[in-house]
């Protein structure tokens, strides 16, 4: 086992402080029990910074850490688009879309598809995110983040996955988003602090005498191709970072799918104490996205030069040196890079980092789990069990987050463990039905026209538009195709709206009394984020 003592010292007072402090936030006064609104929105209280961190450390899980540090291990920079992309992503869901969603109140995303299209979008929508969440995400932070735990503990895949999945529900469970918002600020801090060891520690090995600096600047020197943004066509990996559409293309669906229609990480905007405090959270969450590459991009391809080195053994990360040729189940896989980098940090250090790695997935597995029962319960069970005290409906909440967890860990490494890269497996997945749900959120934003006819033709367009493009062109690029399918589904939703009639009661948007102005603080925020990815893009192209 690659932790000492003090390692599991450290990693012991973090989880239980952690559980300590997630019961102390969501207790309740004498004679009070949580309701709904206090469940599954904090009782709309959440302020700016709690909304921000929390947003960060619901997205910056085993997904991330593990599966960009494996593909920054395997492409470099590049990947880091998906980071920094992320941020302009965020300004501008605070700016045009927080506004509409505060305004009407909803609790989720499909509650605001039934107001504007219709019970039946709303159920269909409904059961794809959560089993979404619950067949992809789920499985996906689990299983990356049981192959971190492996590569440091020595414990089966599945008992490190166990682990993790027991940790997550046990604070989670009882105190709701509040306690998941709260506690993610410690959970950021740990990332952030844990990470930045890991890159330090990678680069001072990387730099010899010459220090950490020395290291990124031989990185620089000597790995150049691992530092474009932008990839050449006939580089390996431009299959899933096509050169320049990565800023021209379905990317961009990707991240308003993600970052503006995805419920477990919207959800903590809508618990907002105002409008401008969710927007200052957002604003928040953008800064700190300028940042995550640091810390997870940067060590993968530091491992690179500590492969070349003999630092790092080869056979563990690159498939051509595996004992069995093609056997990448226990050796030869990119994902396996962050977790192998932690075991060059020294005593106690050790255990800070595998607490930040622990921090990261089970923060989003409580995020995850949290935002399916939130759906279910409010969604789907109370439009089929009405009428019933909130202290059910928060029982059966707690119920389903259990089950959905349960069943996450059954399917993880069926699901995911076969494919080569965890990350871009989510990525692909999700751009089956990305380019209809953002889609159908922009049409019945701002189109007035948009009908319920219309957001099914979406809908299903964009499994069917995927489908045939996968099929009809094999080679073309995810992200373009995405971009394409997208297309698709407007001009499938717009026909087939201007063919039908909008449903009574399911009214438009009305955009006239919604204030979608900013206030200073998100302004100069929002101003600093964009030159600086100017800046990132013009240096690195």
């Amino acid at each position: 086992m690659a932790l000492t003592g003090i390692d599991l010292a450290i990693l012991g007072v973090y989880a239980v402080a952690l559980v300590a402090i997630a019961y102390f936030v969501s207790r309740e006064k004498a004679g009070h029990s949580k309701d709904t609104e206090d469940y599954f929105l904090a009782g709309r209280s959440l302020p700016w910074w709690s909304i921000g961190a929390s947003l960060i450390a619901a997205n910056i899980s085993a997904e991330q850490i593990i599966g960009q540090s494996g593909q920054g291990y395997a492409v470099g920079l590049a990947i880091a688009a998906y980071e920094w992309q992320a941020a302009i992503v965020l300004l501008i869901v605070a700016k045009f879309f927080l506004p509409i969603f505060l305004e009407r109140g909803v609790y989720t995303m499909p509650q605001f598809l039934d107001q504007r299209y219709g019970g039946g979008v709303k159920t269909l929508m409904s059961v794809y995110w959560i089993v979404l969440y619950t067949a992809v995400n789920l499985t996906t932070v689990l299983w990356l983040g049981g192959l971190a735990v492996t590569s440091l503990t020595g414990l089966p895949v599945f008992a490190a996955m166990a682990c993790l999945a027991g940790f997550a529900a046990l604070y989670s469970l009882y105190g709701g988003l509040k306690a998941v918002a709260l506690t993610d600020i410690i959970q950021v801090v740990i990332l952030i602090v844990g990470g930045a060891a890991i890159t330090w520690i990678a680069l001072d090995l990387v730099g010899g005498d010459a220090g950490a600096a020395g290291g990124l600047a031989r990185l620089g020197r000597e790995l150049p191709g691992h530092f474009s943004m932008i990839l050449a066509p006939d580089h390996p990996s431009y299959g899933d970072l096509p050169g320049v559409w990565t800023l021209l293309g379905g990317l961009w669906v990707l991240h308003f799918s993600y970052w503006g229609f995805n419920q477990y990480i919207i959800q903590r905007a809508l618990a907002a104490e105002s409008l401008p405090e969710a927007q200052k959270g957002l604003a928040f969450a953008a800064a700190l996205k300028l940042f995550i590459p640091l810390i997870v991009v940067i060590p993968g391809i530091a491992a690179v030069m500590l492969v070349q080195d003999g630092v790092l053994g080869a056979a563990t990360l690159d498939p051509a040196a595996c004992a069995v040729p093609g056997d990448t189940s226990t050796c030869g896989r990119a994902d396996r890079t962050y977790g192998e980098l932690m075991t060059l940090a020294p005593p106690g250090l050790r255990g800070l980092v595998f607490a930040a790695l622990v921090a990261a997935v089970v923060s989003s597995l409580a995020s995850m789990m949290n935002s399916i029962s939130t759906i279910f319960t409010m969604d789907v069970y109370r439009a089929a069990v009405p009428d019933r005290p909130q202290t059910h409906y928060v029982g059966v909440g707690r119920i389903t987050a259990f089950v959905a967890m349960a069943a996450a860990l059954v399917l993880a490494q069926p699901f995911i463990g076969g494919f080569e890269s965890g990350f871009q497996t989510v990525q692909e997945y999700t751009g089956f039905i990305a380019p209809g749900v953002v889609a159908i959120f922009l049409m019945g934003f701002f189109w007035s026209r948009a009908t319920t006819l219309g957001a099914y033709g979406a809908l299903l367009g964009s499994v069917g538009f995927s489908v045939a493009f996968k099929l009809a062109a094999p080679d073309l690029p995810f992200v373009i195709r995405i971009w394409f399918v997208f297309l698709a589904c407007l001009a499938m939703g717009g026909a087939l709206s201007f063919a039908s009639r909008q449903r009574d009661g399911n009214l438009p948007v009305a955009l006239g009394g919604i204030e979608f102005g900013t206030r200073a603080a998100f302004n100069l925020a929002a101003a600093f984020v964009t030159l600086a990815l100017i800046a990132i893009y013009v240096v690195y192209w």
